[in-house]
């Protein structure tokens, strides 16, 4: 991925996708030169399932149920359960922090051909806790906004793991 928040182009739809592919980019920077042990540390005492591996997981998972399932329609393969919810955050610490940004990486390229010339307009085939059916303009914001909000929570960890800031 490359990491610019600059599109080739100054429409809607390049500008939209440019700040998206930016905070993925981000993801994965975030990750650069940490040790598998360090990507399964939660150094947060009061929330363990805060790990940089967790949240790399969390998000390849979020691209794919947001994407695939809520707007496309697609069956739901997420590791979630009813029992266990929260179980992209934790299948993550059994595997390299190589495989797990690669994978992220792939459903990120993956979704990218899934809706390269659809329109920003068109409505999802999911329906939101509302009802309704969520445009993919949405989609793609709501899919920027939590991948930079994880960010954020990438750069706390990182900091506190091995005193890395910024990227």
């Amino acid at each position: 991925m490359d990491r610019t928040d600059t599109p080739d182009t100054w429409d809607e739809r390049a500008t939209l996708l440019t700040f998206h592919d930016y905070a993925r980019a981000t993801v994965v920077e975030k990750c650069k030169g940490l040790s598998d042990e360090d990507a399964r540390r939660a150094p947060l005492a009061t929330s363990p399932l805060m790990t940089i591996s967790g949240l790399v997981n969390h998000l390849r998972w979020n691209e794919h149920y947001w994407f695939e399932v809520m707007f496309l329609g697609g069956e739901d393969r997420g590791p979630w359960t009813d029992e266990d919810p929260d179980a992209e955050f934790t299948v993550a610490l059994g595997r390299s922090l190589a495989e797990v940004v690669a994978e992220y990486e792939a459903q990120c390229q993956k979704v990218r051909g899934l809706i390269e010339g659809v329109s920003l307009d068109e409505r999802s085939k999911g329906v939101d806790s509302r009802g309704g059916h969520l445009t993919l303009r949405w989609v793609i914001g709501h899919m920027t906004e939590e991948t930079s909000r994880h960010n954020g929570h990438l750069d706390i960890l990182r900091e506190l793991i091995d005193g890395a800031t910024g990227a």
